[in-house]
């Protein structure tokens, strides 16, 4: 389980939080203004800054369309959603290490973000729904069948966080055969390569319309964990005692599931399944600010933010003009600190 024991108290932590917050957010904006500069195409830093106050109305730019197309159409959007599901998909990973009680727990592992790829898929190789049925629709269904299905399995298998943990590779195993017999079997070669790039996580075809939905949907939920942060708190002591301080359990565990639910699937219709990001930045935050969730959510949410920007940036530029997936980044992190978490937690039952 998530042990508030090992960290700083509330009282300690509010100062810090506060402090951490606002340096995090003057880090992000430094690393957001330094990340856009950067790009295989040949372009100054003054000529990017022009493109950006030119658009912003503070100044006039002389820049080529094709140049302020790459800065404004390509790269501003691009780092702008790579901080969004940096910031979602850490929020997510601080809600179900919560409500499992699980420090292994985040969307990937539980299979969560494996059902959104299948969900999206069906959408876009299969045209299920006819039109019906967005991109971000699909994903949130499928997102909600994956996780009620690891949910299921655990419970028959006798509950517990590390049978949810099982379950949940279970879970993540079926629906990733599931998105890749639905592609290899339906789309042609050009499309398959191009879905199975993006499902390994990819911000390349980030638009507005992608930061401005999945913004939206990140900032709903931060704004409801930071209200039902006392509930989180709760939880994360387990569910009678939660039903003791007068919480709703059912209720209260289904919302934070939708909510989950909901982010993930945005996310994932926009940037593919990324990795690691929910399970890892929660517990380097919750060092820093301790377990109080009112704490916690906006740390975790600044640290992912950042976090994701940089990785962005190191999967566009290290292998230029070749482009490296952001989920196989954040995996190559990920993994040896889900590692090092795995043996930390090694004697917990």
């Amino acid at each position: 389980m998530v042990s508030a024991t090992k960290y700083r108290s509330p009282a300690e932590g509010a100062p810090v939080a506060a402090v951490v917050v606002v340096v995090g957010l003057v880090v992000l904006a430094f690393s957001i203004a330094v990340t856009v500069t950067i790009g295989p195409a040949e372009l100054s830093v003054p000529d990017v800054y022009a493109v950006i106050f030119d658009r912003l109305g503070l100044a006039d730019s002389s820049v080529s369309a094709i140049r302020e197309g790459i800065v404004w159409e390509l790269r501003l959007p691009r780092t702008l959603l790579a901080a969004v599901c940096g910031a979602g998909l850490a929020v997510c990973g601080v809600i179900m290490q919560s409500l499992l009680r699980n420090p292994l727990a985040d969307p990937f592992v539980l299979g969560i973000s494996s059902g959104a790829s299948t969900g999206a898929v069906m959408i876009a190789v299969l045209g299920i729904g006819g039109g019906a049925v967005s991109l971000s629709g699909g994903a949130f269904l499928g997102a909600l069948v994956s996780f009620a299905l690891v949910l299921l399995l655990a419970t028959g298998a006798g509950g517990g966080t590390s049978r949810v943990v099982l379950a949940g590779v279970a879970g993540t195993q079926l629906f990733s055969a599931l998105t890749s017999f639905i592609v290899i079997s339906s789309a042609d070669a050009e499309r398959t390569r191009g879905v199975l790039f993006w499902l390994l996580g990819s911000l390349s075809g980030a638009t507005w319309s992608d930061v401005a939905l999945c913004g939206a949907v990140c900032a709903l939920g931060i704004v409801v964990c930071l209200v039902k942060a006392s509930s989180l708190d709760a939880f994360t002591f387990g569910s009678s005692t939660a039903a003791t301080l007068g919480i709703s359990v059912a209720r209260t565990r289904l919302m934070f599931l939708l909510v989950t639910a909901l982010i993930t699937a945005v996310l994932v219709s926009a940037a593919g399944a990324i990795g690691f990001v929910g399970l890892v930045l929660p517990h380097a935050a919750r060092f820093l600010v301790g377990p109080r969730h009112s704490h916690l959510v906006p740390v975790t949410a600044v640290v992912g933010a950042v976090f994701m920007v940089w990785v962005d940036a190191v999967a566009r530029t290290v292998f230029a003009p070749q482009e490296v997936p952001v989920g196989v980044v954040t995996a190559l992190i990920g993994v040896p600190a889900f590692a090092l978490i795995l043996f930390r937690t090694r004697s917990t039952p």
